[in-house]
């Protein structure tokens, strides 16, 4: 091929050949990925999809969306282990285009949830067993319509384990999938609260097991407590610290996070 000049300059081909000629794929060189990186990336492109759909009025774009949708649907069957079974992404696709709306409504956002650090005279503090998974972790609820996020603190705290919680502080903001903690996109405000009344009283249907912990009394399995833990318990202490929330990433769309 004929070298190609750029204002005199010398040709440029040879630095961009290596990007243009792939070599071969390597199968001894397969790697896992994390769970929770193939459903960040599922739910991103998804999400990316669904709110250009609701926005696009150009056929063409909405052609390229609803691919980028079977490609997000095929990392999710990965991911939940059903990349063998032919329908199970086809299912994705269809159950994500029905929730497509139009353009305001239709932005795709995470969700928003709330837990409850709640602590007691005795520095204890309040963890749920989940009936669904098992798992350890402070009482969570999604946001209902109608309630402020404290409201439904209190109301999912009662619910949850018989306790009736006050909220001091708002002591942290989570992202739920950049942690592992969920499937499903979703912003956590967790508050500290202080134990007012109440009993314990698990839940029959959403917990197994509830009860009062230290830290060096933690039962396991124990959900992300390296990343909320220490922060928890400084509050539950009465040290007052800057509200925890997850660093930017650099760049912000790949990588891990660190401690903020």
């Amino acid at each position: 091929m004929a070298a190609i000049l750029v204002n005199g300059h010398a040709p440029f081909w040879p630095r961009w050949r290596a990007a243009v000629a792939s070599p071969l794929v390597d199968p001894s060189a397969d790697r896992d990925v994390p769970l929770k990186t193939l459903l960040r990336w599922s739910e991103a492109l998804s999400g990316i999809a669904r709110t250009g759909l609701g926005f696009t009025e150009s056929l063409y774009e909405q052609e390229r969306f609803e691919e980028i949708l079977k490609v997000a649907a095929d990392i999710r069957a990965e991911a939940d282990g059903e990349d063998e079974n032919p329908d199970y992404a086809g299912g994705l696709v269809q159950e994500w285009m029905d929730t497509v709306g139009k353009g305001v409504p239709g932005y795709i956002t995470p969700k928003v949830a709330v837990g409850a650090a709640v602590g007691n005279d005795k520095g204890e503090l309040l963890l749920i067993q989940r009936a669904d998974s098992g798992i350890w972790l402070y009482p969570t609820g999604w946001c209902d319509v109608g309630y402020s996020a404290a409201e439904v603190v209190v109301k999912e705290v009662e619910e949850e384990t018989g306790i009736i919680a006050e909220p001091v502080r708002l002591i942290a903001v989570l992202d739920g999938l950049r942690l592992g903690f969920t499937r499903v996109p979703l912003y956590s405000l967790l508050f500290y609260c202080q134990a007012v009344g109440g009993e314990l009283a698990p839940h029959p249907l959403e917990t197994r097991d509830v009860g009062w912990f230290t830290r060096e009394t933690l039962p396991q399995p124990l959900v992300g407590s390296e990343r909320w833990g220490e922060h928890v318990f400084a509050a539950i202490n009465g040290e007052r610290r800057d509200v925890l929330y997850d660093s930017v990433r650099q760049p912000m769309w790949r990588g891990e996070s660190t401690t903020s």
